[in-house]
């Protein structure tokens, strides 16, 4: 159970349980961030300067689970601006993935063959620090019109190679439930399209949005997948795992992808336990996202070979069912590639030479082609 701060003390639990009461009271100014943390004055000088670009937003849920005196706190670092996103690296790019040139209308990005990406929102509980959609995300101005949504919808029923449809964002669950079941309702009605998915961050930032109600009218839209981000095991809350198990019960397959971030979640070990924590509450590990060259997000960059670590610690170690995709989604437009430590040493005619998770060395022996087969 998180602990509130207590700047939030007096808050009424109704009050605190309410989706909308923590969306309408993020902290988003310094003055209600200096009563909750003690800054430094490097992260002083950044909540202005640096969200002056890129905007601040923390729900008082999520600030609950930061260490309020310690900066390299994993959950703080996440949400807390510091001066670092002022530091623009050559090979840094304000659209990493080049999701805009793969923008047939307004607010869709369709690269892959059978599925596109619907913006549907452009507002989170929380503004990550490391997003890689700081253009858009935050900027009230650049939030999708309806009928630019509409277009977005018919572009869709007009392409019958798209057969799987991302709802994302921003983050559709901070859309009233009507509008995203408005949404939701014009995607299924679309014969070709098999599978609808949404990206949320809300079982992580604000998990009290998961509400009967809501996962009520999910359950029309099977099937749904729901794909969340959980990133560290501060953020493994009894609350988080309400949520999650809330959605599986109402039918919904949730699946997490991390985003491998430095000093928050490099660490092998943590990986594994919160891997295992997320299955405990069936939500199925996902994805590990190489963190993308987004502008800013330098000082979170790890060298790839760190989520290589990160799987060899997880094959073997522990279930498979815990040992998620590690990728990297090239820039401009790659798509996404996986890497994955190479056990496989030597290959000699149908001699095959491996190592296993624990380093133990193995033959295996490839058998003739059949008559059939040549």
């Amino acid at each position: 159970m998180a602990v509130r701060p207590a700047y939030f003390r007096d808050v009424s639990d109704s009050q605190w349980n309410d989706w909308k009461w923590q969306q309408a009271n993020r902290i988003r100014h310094l003055d209600v961030l200096e009563r909750v943390l003690v800054l430094t004055e490097d992260e002083r000088q950044a909540v202005v300067q640096a969200s002056a670009k890129f905007a601040m937003a923390i729900t008082p849920y999520y600030a609950s689970l930061m260490d309020a005196e310690d900066p390299t706190c994993p959950v703080r670092r996440q949400a807390v601006p510091v001066m670092a996103e002022l530091e623009v690296a050559a090979s840094e790019l304000e659209d990493p993935l080049a999701e805009d040139s793969h923008m047939p209308v307004p607010n869709l990005t369709h690269r892959y063959p059978d599925r596109a990406l619907l913006y549907a929102t452009h507002n989170c509980p929380v503004y990550c620090r490391h997003c890689n959609r700081k253009r858009k995300v935050g900027d009230p101005t650049s939030a999708p019109k309806r009928d630019e949504l509409t277009e977005a919808i018919d572009y869709v029923r007009r392409t019958p190679a798209i057969r799987d449809v991302l709802v994302s964002g921003g983050d559709p669950l901070t859309m009233a439930d009507q509008r995203l079941v408005a949404v939701l309702s014009d995607l299924r009605s679309i014969p070709h399209l098999e599978i609808i998915r949404i990206a949320t961050r809300n079982p992580v930032t604000l998990p009290m949005r998961i509400t009967p109600e809501l996962t009520a009218q999910l359950q029309k839209f099977h099937p749904l997948f729901v794909n969340t981000h959980f990133n560290h095991e501060k953020e493994c809350t009894e609350e988080a795992g309400r949520a999650l198990t809330t959605l599986a019960d109402a039918g919904c397959v949730v699946g997490n992808q991390m985003v491998l971030l430095k000093g928050v979640n490099d660490d092998p070990h943590m990986v594994r336990r919160m891997n295992q924590w997320l299955l405990k509450h069936r939500c199925r590990p996902y994805y590990i996202f190489q963190c993308d060259s987004v502008e800013g997000a330098s000082h979170f960059r790890t060298p790839v070979e760190s989520g290589v670590n990160i799987i060899k610690a997880l094959r073997g170690w522990t279930s498979g069912l815990a040992v998620p995709h590690y990728v990297v989604d090239l820039p401009n437009g790659g798509g996404k590639v996986p890497v994955q430590p190479m056990y496989l040493t030597s290959h000699d005619g149908t001699q095959m030479k491996f190592v296993n998770y624990a380093g133990e060395a193995y033959t295996y022996e490839e058998g003739a082609a059949s008559p059939a087969e040549s």
